[in-house]
């Protein structure tokens, strides 16, 4: 897989390269289909080629939300990362595995394979079930996940309408490097702008991946310094959303306000019939360049997404 750094890209979007390195895209994998209720693992290249040549995304998110990583047993957790990372070879740019689980030792034997079969990075969701109930807690979670693969990036989950752990991100991210030293970024999936924005003004300097999580407010958060976007709808809104970004880099926020709209009307076709939506959704990461965001709001953080 490639390096660490991100080529301008976008979220489910056309991951082409393009003149000025800027945004980038990674989706978040959908599930590949599921024949007399068992995952249909020969969809899988077909899945790759699809992100790659049609909506030009290179950089993955696998076992995720939209994913169903959860609801999947742990050997299907295993095989299917198994199936990304071989099918994904000299095509895919980055792959994430998400390893997060209820229980600690499943947790850290899904990071534990994940550098095993030579994924890019890891990410944790947190445990929702008997919750954190502050932050100490949760970063010590975090911190026994990452030591099973210290030789990967981690990225912290972070989705609170779901896991209901109402511990802010900007909190969690007060001094977590020298807790977890691989530590490397955040995927934000909520509508919190101030928390969003709190966790990118103090900590512009450690460069940190800020990956925003909400696709319907994109616009706003790479406006608040979002260096990336995870998201379902990048699996079949790639390409908008890459023009949207391509708008937001040369500073043409009427075009890209304009494509955030036409994004809009495209997710609300498929909310109307959410079977369509299903084949083909996952989540990806769209990042913006060093120059496009130090223009923006005067920062020189390097963007990894």
């Amino acid at each position: 897989m490639g390096s660490n750094t991100w080529k301008f890209c976008l979220m489910t979007c056309r991951c082409r390269s393009f003149p000025n390195p800027a945004l980038r895209v990674n989706q978040g994998l959908r599930n590949p289909g599921w024949l007399n209720r068992e995952i249909n693992f020969s969809v899988i290249g077909q899945y790759v080629d699809y992100l790659v040549e049609e909506q030009g995304v290179k950089n993955i998110f696998v076992n995720g939300t939209t994913g169903e990583g959860l609801s999947l047993s742990i050997s299907e957790r295993c095989r299917v990362a198994e199936e990304w990372v071989t099918r994904g070879r000299n095509k895919l740019d980055q792959i994430v595995i998400h390893v997060g689980a209820l229980s600690l030792k499943e947790s850290q034997e899904l990071a534990q394979h994940a550098a095993k079969i030579g994924a890019d990075g890891i990410a944790v969701i947190a445990p929702f079930f008997l919750k954190p109930w502050n932050k100490d807690i949760l970063v010590n979670f975090l911190k026994e996940v990452a030591a099973a693969a210290p030789a990967l990036p981690f990225y912290y989950y972070h989705i609170p309408a779901l896991t209901g752990v109402k511990i802010r991100a900007e909190e969690l991210l007060d001094g977590i490097q020298e807790k977890i030293p691989t530590f490397q970024g955040l995927k934000f999936s909520d509508t919190d702008l101030l928390d969003f924005g709190q966790c990118v003004d103090q900590n512009r300097q450690r460069q940190f991946a800020f990956l925003f999580g909400v696709d319907e407010q994109l616009l706003s958060a790479l406006v608040m310094g979002a260096t990336g976007a995870v998201g379902s709808t990048y699996n079949y809104l790639g390409k908008k959303t890459n023009q949207m970004l391509e708008a937001f880099e040369r500073k043409d926020f009427s075009s890209a306000l304009n494509y955030q709209e036409k994004r809009e009307a495209g997710v609300d076709v498929f909310q109307e019939d959410p079977r369509g939506a299903a084949v083909n959704v996952s989540w990806s990461t769209a990042s913006l360049s060093r120059e496009g965001r130090a223009s923006l709001k005067g920062g020189t953080s390097p963007s990894r997404w």
